[in-house]
């Protein structure tokens, strides 16, 4: 019994000491990993901290400013033409042909060779005079009004419009009066015009008389036959740009 005894405080006693190591060693690692613990958590916190992302930026719109359209200014109207045509028919020069010698007629027929019958010494208004009358005759020429007989052409068709104005022309405001010669041919169309009094404007100058050409047709002048021959006309056209009132604008 009492050897049993003793056993029994060495069993514990070594029990007690293995304890201690135990706990020691426990105590040790807890210790350690404690202090230890923070700092690596800390260094692996700063390694992986991120920033917060930027808020996305806000949709921006733009608003169109809105422009007052501006009243358009007063401009020029559309291009009117005012055709003034002053027609001069030159029809061919008249040349007279030499009249013959006249041949001395006695009023009473006779077998000589005078001029007159009778024997008195001076002029008288008998028959026995040579003298000159007041007589009736139609053998002289004479100042009257008649034409000898000539027809002037006649316009049949064409004209110049208010769409044949130049748009260049029409946009500068350009305008003007346009004196041109023209020939009317014996078939009643035009040719050989040409311009006797420029507008100041090259352009007009040009289309007045290539429309006059193009588009102008006659019934053609006649000599006192009735023949169709040719005549020469002269006229005016002027191009003219009117302002419309404001309201019309």
């Amino acid at each position: 019994m009492y050897g049993d005894r003793g056993w029994s405080r060495e069993r514990i006693a070594s029990a007690a000491g293995v304890a201690l190591v135990h706990a020691l060693l426990g105590y040790v690692l807890l210790t350690g990993l404690r202090l230890d613990l923070p700092r690596r958590v800390s260094e692996e916190l700063k390694l992986i901290d991120v920033l917060p992302l930027p808020d996305p930026p806000k949709p921006q719109t733009k608003v169109p400013r809105q422009v007052k359209a501006k009243r358009p200014q007063g401009e020029a109207s559309p291009p009117n033409l005012r055709a003034e045509p002053t027609q001069i028919v030159l029809p061919p020069p008249r040349v007279p042909m030499p009249s013959p010698n006249p041949v001395p007629v006695a009023p009473i027929a006779g077998v000589g060779n005078a001029p007159s019958a009778g024997s008195a010494d001076i002029a008288g208004p008998g028959y026995g005079a040579g003298g000159w009358g007041n007589g009736r005759g139609a053998g002289g020429y004479g100042d009257g009004d008649g034409d000898g007989g000539w027809t002037p052409p006649r316009l049949r068709k064409g004209r110049i419009r208010d769409s044949d104005y130049p748009r260049a022309a029409g946009e500068e405001g350009v305008g003007g009066t346009v004196g041109v010669r023209f020939v009317v041919e014996p078939d009643g169309r035009v040719s050989r015009c040409d311009v006797t009094r420029s507008s100041g404007s090259p352009v007009l100058d040009d289309t007045t008389c290539r429309l006059i050409v193009e588009r102008f047709r006659y019934e053609p002048s006649r000599d006192p036959e009735g023949r169709p021959v040719p005549a020469t006309i002269v006229q005016n056209h002027t191009w003219v740009i009117h302002d419309l009132p404001p309201e019309e604008r």
